[in-house]
């Protein structure tokens, strides 16, 4: 297994039908109960640890999530109410470098479960003219339509959980 991609790279489906995009809503509403509760029995020793060698930290990789999803959100936002967007990236490992990175995690796990309740209303009142609005991102070069982002964030909350849960179990921290 390559513990980089736990549960693969994302791929997208060729049809994106209301049952894909219901189920990765899903994902994206229970992700912060999911990941609070692999995380919160966790000791500072082991939110120290990388999940794999050269990787992010648990408490980096915790924080990270909301680093992400809250540009996710915006991104979403901004596709929403402007015509394709160009987004701005950021460079997450220097994000996860960043003082605030190395904190305790509540504030990152408040900070998912708001965020993510209203994200997850948000999608859940999309429809489909909405789904096939877009935003750009730079390195992708194209414009990436809502339903497809949901898949892709939904992916990402699998992929870093995974990551967590990949080296629970390799360690027998469960």
């Amino acid at each position: 297994m390559d513990v980089r991609y736990p549960i693969g790279k994302f791929e997208k489906p060729k049809q994106i039908g209301k049952q894909e995009l219901s189920g990765w809503i899903r994902i994206i509403a229970g992700f912060p109960e999911e990941i609070a509760r692999e995380v919160l029995s966790l000791t500072d020793e082991q939110l120290e640890t990388p999940y794999r060698e050269g990787g992010w930290m648990v408490r980096q990789v915790v924080h990270h999530c909301a680093d992400s999803h809250m540009n996710a959100f915006i991104r979403f936002k901004l596709a929403l109410t402007e015509t394709s967007p160009l987004i701005k990236p950021y460079h997450e490992a220097l994000w996860a470098a960043l003082p605030d990175s190395k904190i305790h995690l509540e504030p990152s796990l408040n900070l998912l479960r708001g965020l993510h309740e209203r994200w997850s209303k948000l999608l859940e009142s999309l429809g489909d003219e909405d789904l096939k609005r877009t935003y750009v991102h730079p390195e992708q070069g194209r414009p990436i339509p809502l339903d497809e982002a949901i898949g892709m964030y939904a992916w990402h909350c699998n992929h870093h959980l995974g990551h967590i849960t990949v080296l629970k179990k390799s360690r027998n921290w469960v």
